[in-house]
């Protein structure tokens, strides 16, 4: 078990999974960020930005970065961490976990290969690994949805998915779809059947399925709140409530952060948590599996953490015993 502080890079750290990630490891007790690069935001405190941290940390946003760490986390927008990874030799003996989606598909760059980090069925790959792509929020939430009745070869028919998710979820820059007047008290939908979570679902379903590997069709909400995602699946399925139930409680038994509940879920239940709840009905004969995670920490830097801790030897909850705020 790694017992030493773990010297860490954050790259593009003042967006909002940046924000998360320095927020959650300060208060690591095995961790010690070296550096937290922008280059917006360069020489300014971390705070001025994340203003949660006020009181929290006296960090500062560096412009420059360097190879004295262990692991560097990339944050950046889509695109950027395959071109971070061209133009710049990172030593091997440094471990990488992109959040951004260029690695999720398999893809490789200068010999570095990439895991796909959910450690819900990687967990023994994550802790052998040396390059981690985190998954999405989306993905992250439908696939914990919806892995143990694909994994018993027991879902043959289509499967049809909503999900709504936080206007952070689409990142700090202001765009039309987050603006607060156009977001607050509005619903609305958006790439219908055509999301880019889509093809790392299917690829990790193809994985864990011996049959052929049911279509997901999958519509995408923006929600009038900020944060977590919540997820609707139903299929047809000759499976009882109960069993079903004891399936999902057996396939996540000695997985930390994913807990069945036979009670009615609220967002709020996951929200600043690392935690995803799922929860199952059955009406007539069809199976529906609601799941709900926090977009930014399950869906984002939370799960990147518990892979870091995973591949350092560590508890994969350390750090991350989050509680909600209920009310």
């Amino acid at each position: 078990m790694w017992m030493e502080k773990i010297k860490i890079g954050i790259i593009g750290a003042a967006g909002y999974t940046g924000g998360e990630l320095i927020r959650l490891l300060i208060n690591h007790p095995f961790a010690e960020i070296s550096y937290a690069c922008s280059g917006s935001q360069a020489g300014k405190n971390v705070y001025q930005t994340h203003l949660d941290l006020v009181g929290d940390t006296d960090l500062l946003f560096s412009k420059d970065f360097h190879f004295d760490v262990e692991v560097i986390f990339l944050c950046a927008g889509h695109g950027e961490a395959m071109k971070f990874l061209v133009e710049n030799d990172v030593p091997d003996h440094i471990k990488i976990i992109d959040l951004s989606h260029d690695f999720r598909l398999g893809e490789s760059v200068k010999g570095k290969k990439f895991i796909y980090g959910l450690p819900e069925i990687h967990k023994e790959k994550i802790q052998k690994a040396h390059n981690i792509a985190n998954p999405g929020c989306f993905a992250t939430a439908i696939q914990l949805g919806l892995l143990p009745i694909l994994a018993s070869g027991l879902a043959i028919d289509e499967i049809h998915t909503t999900g709504i998710t936080g206007s952070t979820g689409a990142g700090q820059s202001l765009s039309e779809t987050s603006h607060f007047s156009r977001r607050l008290s509005n619903l609305s939908v958006y790439k219908v059947f055509q999301h880019q979570h889509l093809k790392e679902i299917n690829k990790t379903f193809g994985e864990i399925t011996s049959n052929q590997n049911p279509d997901v069709h999958f519509v995408p909400y923006r929600g009038p709140f900020s944060r977590g995602i919540w997820i609707t699946s139903y299929l047809k399925s000759n499976l009882s409530l109960n069993d079903a139930n004891q399936l999902y409680k057996d396939f996540y038994k000695d997985h930390p952060f994913t807990h069945v509940s036979e009670t009615a879920l609220d967002l709020k239940q996951v929200v600043n948590t690392n935690k995803c709840l799922v929860h199952i009905e059955k009406q007539e004969n069809h199976l529906l599996f609601y799941s709900i995670i926090d977009n930014l920490i399950k869906g984002a830097s939370g799960q990147a953490i518990q892979n870091m801790n995973l591949m350092f030897g560590l508890d994969e909850t350390t750090g991350l015993q989050l509680k909600s705020a209920a009310f």
